[in-house]
């Protein structure tokens, strides 16, 4: 059962992010009309929403763009920083959103972040523990309360892990929303340039659903395993 999980969730991985990196190859090569880069996009949000403590930096490698809460900065990746197309405004629009949500005291923000440092230990130490929780109970008679015991930490710890993935979807699906309503306001992208961006973070977005759909059949698993091995 866990084999056909992981063959379903992986392949339905490979075509969002296929779909995903093919959409962004598209609208990168879909010129913005006010010729503005993404740097500039995500300058002028800041400064429209008046935010003017938070940086706008370059950052290597390809759709590795994110917003740092810690360092307060906007980080885009090259093509992001330098690019003038529909997706480069979207991108760095879409990382302003969780500027904004920062300076606003979102709250589905600060609840994720509140919750890194128990998901952080929870995803190390979460897989060894099931790993031998399993073991236990797989060897012999005399393991199995303790293999118990040992399978339900792990189970607690990797629900923190499904728990952050999808606390992550209203916060990625609300900066992309703010920043679609920005770029409609200021004329930045409208009509179908709008459209593009929007089609761009949604599939974006769709990344975020995959990964959190996909560790809560994982959950679900172990929970089942769970009572099959109570019964």
């Amino acid at each position: 059962m866990y084999l056909i999980i992981f063959i379903f969730f992986m392949g339905l991985s490979w075509l969002v992010s296929h779909t995903l990196k093919t959409k962004f190859e598209k609208y990168s090569r879909e010129p913005l009309m006010s010729g503005l880069t993404g740097k500039d996009i995500a300058e002028k949000m800041l400064r429209d929403n008046g935010i003017t403590d938070v940086r706008v930096l370059s950052a290597q490698g390809v759709l590795t763009d994110h917003y740092d809460p810690r360092t307060k900065t906007v980080n885009l990746s090259e093509a992001v920083y330098h690019g003038h197309s529909v997706a480069s405004a979207a991108v760095a629009a879409h990382e302003c959103g969780h500027a904004v949500q920062h300076a606003t005291a979102y709250q589905w923000l600060t609840f994720r972040s509140n919750m890194v440092p128990v998901v952080q230990f929870g995803s190390r130490w979460s897989q060894w523990i099931l790993f031998a929780g399993i073991l236990m109970l797989s060897l012999s008679q005399m393991f199995q309360s303790v293999g118990y015991i040992v399978l339900l930490i792990g189970v607690v710890l990797f629900s923190l892990t499904t728990i952050f993935a999808f606390v992550t979807l209203p916060v990625e699906y609300n900066a992309s929303a703010r920043a679609l309503a920005w770029l409609d306001s200021t004329g930045l992208a409208s009509g179908e340039e709008h459209e593009h961006a929007k089609d761009a973070l949604k599939w974006a977005a769709r990344t975020y659903v995959v990964a959190a759909l996909s560790s809560l059949a994982t959950l679900l698993y172990y929970i089942w395993l769970i009572l099959g091995k109570r019964d």
